[in-house]
């Protein structure tokens, strides 16, 4: 029996040319938010409530990025779909997901960027949005 693929949505929140990348201390990674969609939850809905649980924003949907497709610690296939979003209002709160965020410029978040689909997904939001 193959595992069911694990469903997850987030965002490149971009503001005055920067990137913005979260830090989550139970995986000691740097990564861009996102999360694993709730039962009946949208892709759509889940990266804005992902997003505003992680950073403590409130965003809007911009155009959607490439997915990206790979197996998770547990073995199991999971897709994500991102967002490039903006920010509407709210400020970033420590929680109990992230307890740092760095606005980078995009080279700059790849660097940190702990995984490779993440820096994949930085370039496609970088070369969308002109920012450099």
């Amino acid at each position: 029996m193959f595992p069911r693929e694990v469903h997850a949505a987030g965002g490149v929140i971009v503001r005055d040319g920067l990137i913005a990348v979260v830090h989550r201390p139970y995986r000691e990674d740097w990564s861009l938010p996102k999360g694993k969609l709730d039962a009946g939850e949208t892709f759509e809905v889940a990266a804005l409530r992902e997003i505003r649980e992680e950073t403590g924003y409130e965003v809007e949907l911009g155009e959607e990025l490439t997915e990206v497709r790979y197996e998770d610690h547990k073995g199991r296939p999971k897709l994500v779909r991102y967002w490039l979003m903006s920010i509407v209002s709210g400020d970033f709160t420590v929680n109990d997901e992230v307890d740092e965020l760095r606005w980078l410029a995009p080279n700059d978040a790849i660097a940190l960027l702990t995984y490779e689909n993440d820096h994949d997904v930085v370039r496609e939001a970088a070369e969308r949005t002109i920012i450099v």
